[in-house]
């Protein structure tokens, strides 16, 4: 019986605790994502794994070109893209690819695949406007029947990538 008592204390409870300190941190701090589709290449391929942190108040910590986690009730998916309109702003996609905001042309060096598709938004307050990095192959607000995804919907904030070993490393 004592040895059973010393086993309880110096390794079944300390062990206890540690599951469920990482179970919290799961839960309300950071989650794991996997990529589903090919729209972020070359920064993320399909299939990659993403750490993420939880986002909680969208309205002050959402930057352009952060790479989000957020939910698309259209698709019915959570979905991994890149954050390019901000609530308010105007947002013109020219048949050359370029993204112009408010008048000014967006520097993007991750775009390596760029798209014909034009269109223009007006990005409504609270919403945002996501596109993937590989335009010419990405399903995004360029299609949407509603291209806006409202700060609620927003996850998380993918920040580092864990998989492929190879490719591990910050997210830019």
């Amino acid at each position: 019986m004592v040895k059973f008592k010393r086993i309880l204390k110096e390794w079944i409870l300390p062990f206890a605790i540690e599951i469920i300190i990482v179970l919290l941190l799961i839960k309300f701090v950071f989650f794991f994502a996997t990529v589903p589709t090919g729209s972020m290449i070359p920064t993320i391929n399909k299939g990659d794994w993403l750490f993420t942190t939880r986002m909680y108040s969208p309205e002050k910590n959402v930057k352009r070109g952060d790479i989000l986690v957020f939910r698309s009730d259209e698709l019915d998916m959570t979905l991994i893209k890149r954050v390019i309109g901000l609530p308010g702003e105007t947002v013109e996609v020219t048949s050359d690819g370029s993204v112009i905001i408010n008048g000014e042309k967006l520097d993007e060096p991750y775009v390596k695949h760029p798209s014909n598709k034009a269109r223009s938004f007006q990005v409504p307050e609270g919403c945002y406007l996501f596109m993937g990095d590989n335009r010419a192959g990405s399903f995004d607000a360029r299609e949407w029947e509603n291209p806006y995804i409202p700060a609620d919907k927003i996850i998380g904030h993918a920040i580092f990538k864990l998989w492929p070993l190879t490719q591990m490393g910050v997210l830019k």
